[in-house]
């Protein structure tokens, strides 16, 4: 296991504000060297704590103008199942096995009301395991980092 310093914690919040920010760049906030910055992120990286690189999109104006919260409730023994049917599912985004009031939670992004409840009544809720939805829709969603 990995342990994390004050620097590598740093290294961490410039790639989350900015993964395409430049090695100089990183090195030069947290006060290190180039190399000294290249070394400590492979190491995050061979360690799997950075897992990538991705790239934040605003869902309107990519289509999705309906955007819901899918909460499920499923047979406990079946997870593996679901969670590989539910990722043949290209409408959702993010997906949390959890505990509590419902066992899965979904982001769904859809073009529009129509397809979310095509998403929703016809894919996901014919997954025989499931035995309840609860949708909730996303008025206005914004990314914190």
């Amino acid at each position: 296991m990995t342990t994390l310093d004050d620097v590598d914690r740093a290294i961490l919040e410039q790639l989350r504000l900015d993964a395409r920010v430049s090695m100089t760049a990183i090195a030069e906030a947290v006060h290190i060297s180039r190399a000294g910055a290249h070394a400590r992120i492979k190491r995050l990286t061979d360690a799997g704590i950075v897992t990538g690189y991705t790239v934040r999109t605003d869902p309107v104006l990519l289509g999705h103008h309906a955007s819901a919260y899918v909460t499920l409730a499923i047979e406990q023994a079946t997870w593996q199942e679901v969670s590989a049917r539910l990722r043949a599912i290209p409408e959702i985004e993010h997906m949390a096995l959890v505990g509590g009031d419902f066992d899965v939670i979904l982001l769904v992004r859809a073009n529009d009301a129509r397809d979310l409840r095509r998403i929703v009544l016809e894919d996901i809720q014919s997954i025989p395991s499931i035995r309840s939805t609860r949708t909730t829709l996303i008025f206005e969603d914004f990314a914190l980092i």
